[in-house]
């Protein structure tokens, strides 16, 4: 596929479509956290709930990453986005007949990630599809934006929401959303004129090239086991960041006070939208890192919600300029051809941390809650700032890391992946 200035207009219809299933899925996610913890009062139920709506997705993502580089990466997009919402449409009638049990909304959320699972790789894969290498850095700053609308708009739309109404109509506005990204995924692939690979290689041969893509540079892989690191502190504060809010406020006061803690992250990524990175991208990476673990440990410091906001507003800000840094580093050492299977890899090795930080971090907090006799809230705060101090630590000791230095002078010695001819199979399994 040849790649044109014009694909930067079809890059913004398919991220805007994103755009707005992110503050759908962030408004359910708000909205289901917050039932299950004025149901049950324990951080490891609303921990439980996150893990169910990933780990099924971490798990399936190697093979999905395989299927975005053998088929029509848009129609995966479209298959994933549209059947992910029969998950949340089983959650709405089972409350229409009543209060949803525990398990009938865990089993929806656990629906909803399997077939989330195909967007994902699809997504990454297509955008480096669609642009060229200078407009990488301008497009992760609006790719980092659309993932921060759950955090930025979706909390405080929620607790709008449930003030005049009832959490199913959160769930009804999340699955219009859906249609809404299939249909901006089709106009870009009736857009796009792919080329037809005869006879896809076969199934277990392409996940090993995949593997074999990461496992080739040094520096790939010391960087996506300090990811794997990085996401179970991120993690933690995820999981655990509610529950301490809600500890001495109630949930208009959560909404309110993630909106403007998630504003930093939009504040920062319509400046890299704009700008981008230029050069440095090691050191961006790593003092953006340090800068959330400060942010990060100080937010749970505090039982006053100015502060807190400050701190979640600092947290939030310092994460594009990672996640952009990181993201080039990746993207410019990794074939054009492999990027879905590598990325796949990649994401399913760093994110093993969300893993082990959702399945022990809502544990951790109820224990320290109950030994200490003051409660989730004040054990929540005690795990947050921890890990927020091992993230900065971490982030130092990243910086003299030379394996990862030099991926950055090796992506600027790389030509242009644009000058790859990419080949897109347009077949389905």
């Amino acid at each position: 596929m040849t790649k044109t200035n014009n694909n930067y207009g079809r890059f913004l219809l398919l991220w805007a479509g994103e755009f707005i299933s992110s503050i759908g899925g962030g408004l359910t996610s708000f909205g289901l956290g917050l039932y299950i913890f004025q149901k049950t009062g324990s951080a490891a139920d609303m921990g439980l709930l996150t893990l169910l709506g990933f780990l099924p997705a971490l798990i399936l993502k190697v093979p999905a990453g395989v299927l975005a580089d053998r088929y029509d990466r848009r129609l995966l997009m479209m298959i994933g986005d549209g059947l992910s919402g029969l998950g949340v449409l089983f959650i709405l009638i089972c409350m229409l007949q009543g209060e949803a049990a525990l398990w009938q909304i865990y089993l929806g959320t656990t629906i909803s990630s399997v077939f989330s699972a195909l967007l994902e790789p699809s997504y990454t894969a297509t955008i480096t599809d669609l642009l060229t290498k200078e407009q990488y850095s301008k497009a992760n700053g609006l790719v980092s934006m659309a993932g921060s609308s759950r955090y930025i708009f979706s909390p405080i739309i929620a607790g709008f929401l449930l003030a005049v109404s009832d959490i199913k109509l959160i769930l009804i506005i999340d699955i219009c959303t859906f249609f809404l990204t299939v249909v901006a995924a089709a106009v870009v692939r009736a857009g796009i004129k792919q080329s037809i690979k005869k006879e896809p290689e076969p199934f277990f041969k392409s996940m090993k090239e995949g593997w074999t893509a990461v496992v080739s540079r040094k520096g790939l892989v010391v960087l996506v086991v300090i990811s794997s690191l990085i996401c179970l502190f991120m993690g933690v504060f995820q999981v655990l960041g509610e529950p301490f809010v809600l500890s001495f406020s109630d949930s208009k006061t959560l909404g309110i006070v993630e909106t403007a803690a998630a504003s930093g992250m939009l504040v920062t990524s319509i400046l890299l939208g704009i700008r981008g990175i230029k050069k440095n991208f090691v050191r961006a990476l790593w003092i953006g890192l340090a800068v959330s673990g400060v942010g990060m440990a100080m937010f749970a410091v505090f039982e006053n919600p100015v502060l807190i906001c400050s701190f979640g507003f600092l947290f939030f800000a310092a994460i594009p300029f990672a996640n952009n840094s990181l993201d080039y580093l990746v993207r410019t050492n990794i074939p054009a051809e492999l990027q879905g299977r590598a990325w796949a890899f990649l994401g399913f090795i760093s994110q093993l941390g969300y893993v082990v930080a959702y399945s022990l971090s809502g544990v951790t907090a109820d224990f320290i809650g109950r030994t200490t006799g003051k409660g989730v809230g004040p054990g929540s705060a005690i795990t947050v700032i921890i890990s927020g101090i091992c993230l900065v630590i971490v982030a130092v000791i990243m910086a003299g890391i030379k394996p990862i230095r030099e991926l950055e002078q090796s992506a600027a010695e790389q030509p242009a992946p644009e000058q790859q001819e990419m080949e897109v199979s347009h077949e389905m399994v």
